[in-house]
Order: structure tokens, then C-alpha cells, then sequence
């Protein structure tokens, strides 16, 4: 097993206001009956996810279904998301209160309002209703909403004068500060536990909390991809683990628009990498940004390609008339996975002994090299399949 399959088991099996929350609609009930994407997957968007299209498709589709079934609540959940899916966020809080009036009490319902307040800004009425949530169901969501309190928590002790500097935290500032696994940490000894075990439970669960936040609400989001860097940072001999935070505060620095704050991420993510070698045995021979830098741009390009083919796919179905959810969950019944990098360095790293560090980064370039090629070659591949496979259908 690589050690990349090892980190996704040790994650997935035990275990402007920032966009920090998730939702909750008739996909996250189906998705939650499978396993996540990996970290990977998620930090490079290439996981199961609609366009704006299907949303657009869904929200007509309930809107007439509620036309005459005007008591089926489910079909409200489905539309507000569908409207906070699509940028209409008064809306989507609109309907989940028509939603509250019919049928009061709901986990669903106040898992969602807190969401669509948290996503406008109203971070102290998103928490209120989270902590409805949480005291009717703790356990749904994977035990999601606590950790997604914990977090909104942890953004307002951030906050300044009202207003939130990013990054929250910087891992420069020295070993054992973690920002927002830090805060975690702190909340798990409030709750009287202090064990090595409790602590590590808390930041596997955590960090699956997270995962869930970026699966079911925004991927990208600056604030959900620092605090999952945070706690990928934590497990300090996990070298992998390292790489992962570090593509995590890369693609914060690609999302943010703010220069100060693109620096000071890419200043993180260049901190994440301290210690890291090629080599067990070299202290010398460093892995630097610009390397994985160079991988994770193919990987989300890789990503983006992906996607890119399901906005096809979901806006022809709907042209064409057909149900895309239907049509969606037929043609991808399995996550996608990004290809195999990792796996390729790592067999140059153990094959190759400690050598100069001019000489491991031409090496690292020509495995670099190797892997384009061979992502380029399985494009080509997953093209002419889908071609043919259009062809026949």
C-alpha cells in the first residue's frame, strides 16, 4: 500500500465571510453511503460535484414539484441548497424558514439555516442554529457540525476590529502552533480528556469534519484549506501528510486575491516543508516548494479537466432533456482519483541513494517530466473512451 493509500485510510477509515460550512440535501444522504474522495481529490477538486447548470435544473425541477407535493420538506432542502448552490443565498435562507414553518424542529433545517447564515456573514446566527443541530443529532453528518462549530468558533476569535486577516495563523511561528488543530486540541482538554489517544481521535475527526465541510460546501475555500493544513501539519511524522498540507496553503494562495495574503500562504506552505527530505538518510537533500509546486499544478489541471467535462456532460443532458441526476449517478457511480505521482517520486527516492542537492533536483525534474508524459498519455486515453462510449450511447 503507497503512502498516499495509507494517509487516506488513516483520515477517511478512523476516524467576504470565509465560506467554512457545509450542507445538507438529497446528495449529501447519497454521498454519505459511500466513502469520501481523499484528501487529494478534494484539496484539487477533482471529486463528485455538480455545475451551476444542474443547480439551475434543480431549482425548477423542486419548484415544480412543490407545486404539488407543498408538504414534502426534503424537496425544500434540495431547492435552498440548490439557491445557495447558485450564489442566491437569501433565498436558499428564505426557503429553509417556509421549510421551519411547515414542519419545526428539523435537524436538516437548522444544519442548512446555520450554513446560509455562516456563507453571509452572520457568523453569530450561523452558530446559534449549528448549535441547534448538533443538540438534536450530534452524530449526523459524521459529527460534522461540531467541528464546524468548532471552527466558526475559531474564525471569530480571529477576527480584528470585526473584520478576518488571512491566514489566521502562521506555522512559522514556531514547533506546536497549529492554529486552528491547536484550538482543537484546547477544546478536547476543556472536555477533560487529555490522553495521546483522545487527542489523536480528536484531530482524526477533525480533520474528517473538515473534508466533509470542503465535500459538502466550498472546496476552495482560504479558511477550510488552512484549517485542514493545520491539521495535516499536526501528524509530525506523517512526511506525506506534510506534502498534503503544504498543496493545501499552495491552493489557498491560488484562491486568495489579496496579495498580502497569497505571500504570507505561500511563506506557509514553504514552512511546511522544513525537514522534509528525499532521503531518509540526507538531511541535505531538501524538498523544496518549487517541486511540489510542479506536481500539484498538474494535479489541478488534472482536476479541472475533469470537471470541466462534467459541466459538459450535465449541461448536454439537460439540453437533451434527459434527468441529470440520473444520468450523473449512472456515469459515475465511484469517486475519480487523481493519478499516482506520489508513488513514482517515492520509487525514485528509495531507488536512488543520498545524492547532491543540484543532482536530486534534476533528478526530481526528470520524474516530473516522466509524470506529465504519462498524465498526457492517460488524457489521450480517457478521451478516446469517452468518445467511443458517446458514440455508442
Amino acid at each position: 500500500m503507497n503512502s498516499r493509500m495509507r494517509m487516506t485510510l488513516l483520515l477517511l477509515v478512523f476516524s467576504p465571510a470565509p465560506l467554512i460550512a457545509c450542507l445538507w440535501d438529497s446528495d449529501t444522504l447519497e454521498e454519505e453511503r459511500r466513502q469520501f474522495p481523499s484528501v487529494l481529490e478534494l484539496i484539487t477538486g477533482k471529486f463528485l460535484r455538480h455545475s451551476k447548470a444542474f443547480y439551475e435544473w434543480r431549482i425548477e425541477d423542486r419548484k415544480k414539484r412543490l407545486a404539488s407535493e407543498p408538504k414534502n420538506v426534503a424537496l425544500y432542502d434540495d431547492l435552498a441548497v440548490a439557491y445557495e448552490k447558485t450564489g442566491q443565498t437569501d433565498l436558499a435562507i428564505e426557503t429553509i424558514l417556509r421549510k421551519e414553518e411547515i414542519e419545526p424542529g428539523l435537524y436538516e433545517t437548522y444544519a442548512n439555516l446555520g450554513t446560509f447564515y455562516i456563507h453571509a456573514g452572520r457568523l453569530e446566527e450561523g452558530l446559534k442554529e449549528i448549535e441547534k443541530a448538533i443538540e438534536i443529532n450530534p452524530d449526523a453528518h459524521f459529527g460534522r457540525e461540531v467541528y464546524q462549530k468548532l471552527l466558526v468558533e475559531y474564525v471569530l476569535s480571529k477576527k480584528t476590529n470585526g473584520k478576518l486577516e488571512l491566514p489566521m495563523s502562521s506555522n512559522t511561528e514556531g514547533y506546536g502552533v497549529y492554529g486552528f488543530g491547536s484550538y482543537v486540541m484546547e477544546a478536547t482538554r476543556r472536555e477533560g480528556r487529555w490522553t495521546d489517544d483522545e487527542f489523536r481521535d480528536a484531530g482524526e475527526k477533525a480533520t474528517k469534519g473538515i473534508l466533509g465541510m470542503m465535500r459538502f460546501g466550498n472546496y476552495d475555500s482560504p479558511v477550510l484549506l488552512e484549517a485542514l493544513s493545520d491539521l495535516l501539519m499536526m501528524r509530525s511524522d506523517d512526511a506525506q501528510a506534510k506534502r498534503l498540507a503544504t498543496r493545501a496553503l499552495l491552493q489557498a494562495s491560488y484562491v486568495s486575491t489579496d496579495p498580502k495574503e497569497k505571500a504570507a500562504y505561500r511563506l506557509n506552505a514553504e514552512h511546511a516543508l522544513s525537514m522534509q527530505t528525499r532521503s531518509r538518510n540526507s538531511s541535505s537533500d531538501a524538498i523544496s516548494l518549487a517541486e511540489v509546486k510542479s506536481a500539484f499544478l498538474l494535479e489541478l489541471d488534472e482536476g479541472t479537466a475533469w470537471f470541466e467535462r462534467v459541466v459538459a456532460q450535465e449541461e448536454s443532458w439537460i439540453a437533451d432533456g434527459l434527468n441529470p441526476a440520473s444520468e450523473y449517478d449512472r456515469r459515475y457511480p465511484e469517486h475519480p482519483s487523481q493519478s499516482v505521482r506520489e508513488t513514482v517520486l517515492d520509487r525514485v527516492e528509495r531507488l536512488i541513494p543520498p545524492v547532491p542537492p543540484a543532482v536530486g533536483l534534476a533528478l526530481a525534474g526528470l520524474a516530473a517530466l516522466f509524470v506529465a508524459n504519462r498524465v498526457k498519455a492517460a488524457r489521450r486515453r480517457s478521451r478516446a473512451a469517452s468518445d467511443k462510449e458517446a458514440s455508442l450511447s
